[in-house]
């Protein structure tokens, strides 16, 4: 490829006037794309702009977090009293324990659940010739992705709700894990890798329901919304808000199996109080009626619908972003 190299003076060695062949080849321009051209980053984004959208609203809700956890544990009074009675027996900090699994959970579950729906949802577009998907397809697509995500993060999810759960329980038999690591460490030593999955099935249930009422409802309602001439931050706010109270109403019967599920201990014979998600709805059904597994859903919702929000509006935030950026 020297071949159109021209002399310059005397002793000079040649140059070569145009790039060596390989410039021309597909990989080299690849490469020299921008990054909002090459295929990998168009891959990782959209669960990279899901787990930092995950991350930014836990951030924000811990404190209701907590105080969920609390009540469907079976604490009693309000949520403002809840809170206070944490912060006055435990300190302030109490309401941000498991900040780190919180966090740990949204880079893991949050990223792949986000980034499987936007994935799933573009393929699907596709082979609907570029048109709108039906609700039943973004049905689909939000199970679908609560589903595989809710294993990623399963193992960050029982760390949060034992780290959580703690302070419920008397003070022989607190685990009192110092941060995440130190419960996946212990849990390992203590229960098997296995014990890192305990309720993983109704976790995956759970994020299943939660993500179908979520994604589903927050992609249609932005349609809807559209079609009525409503643009901007109108839209991506007051989609948010519908799309966190059908996740509330749909994902909270397994969210409060899973709690009991994953804070259980042996009974004295050895036995689990609950063998699986099946005999631990039965049990709470007969014990407190339909209704029970209900139980906490203002503070549930409180919770649930501003994370819902603050995630999805993040996430448009990022994305208008990245796009101002050329990304």
């Amino acid at each position: 490829y020297w071949s159109e190299a021209v002399p310059c003076a005397s002793s000079c060695p040649r140059v070569p006037r145009t790039m060596p062949s390989f410039a021309a080849s597909p990989a080299f321009k690849a490469a020299a794309a921008s990054p909002g051209e090459g295929s990998v980053w168009n891959t990782v984004k959209p669960f990279l702009n899901g787990g930092a959208s995950g991350m930014i609203a836990t951030c924000c809700i811990q404190p209701l977090d907590i105080v969920k956890v609390r009540i469907q544990l079976g604490q009693t009074g309000g949520p403002f009293g809840i809170a206070s009675n944490i912060v006055a027996k435990e300190g302030f900090a109490a309401l941000y324990k498991g900040l780190s699994a919180g966090l740990l959970r949204q880079a893991t579950y949050t990223t792949a659940r986000m980034g499987i729906f936007s994935t799933l949802s573009d393929e699907l577009k596709k082979r609907n010739d570029g048109k709108e998907l039906p609700l039943y397809q973004k049905a689909f697509a939000g199970l679908a992705a609560g589903g595989l995500g809710a294993m990623f993060g399963s193992p960050a999810d029982l760390s949060l709700i034992r780290m959580q759960a703690d302070g419920t329980l008397p003070p022989e038999q607190r685990r009192n894990y110092k941060h995440v690591g130190d419960a996946l460490v212990r849990t390992v030593k203590e229960d098997g890798v296995g014990g890192l999955f305990a309720g993983a099935g109704t976790t995956a249930v759970r994020a299943m329901a939660l993500n179908c009422g979520m994604l589903a409802s927050n992609d249609q309602a932005k349609e809807m919304l559209a079609e009525a001439g409503v643009e901007g931050l109108s839209k991506t706010v007051t989609a948010a808000a519908v799309s966190g109270f059908f996740a509330s109403f749909m994902s909270l019967p397994f969210d409060f199996v899973k709690t009991q599920l994953q804070k259980q201990q042996p009974l004295p014979d050895g036995t689990m109080p609950f063998k699986g998600m099946v005999d631990c709805f039965s049990k709470t059904v007969a014990e407190g009626g339909v209704l029970k597994l209900w139980t906490g859903f203002p503070t549930y919702y409180v919770r649930i619908a501003p994370h819902c929000m603050i995630t999805l509006v993040a996430l448009d935030c990022i994305k208008d972003f990245q796009k101002g950026m050329g990304l």
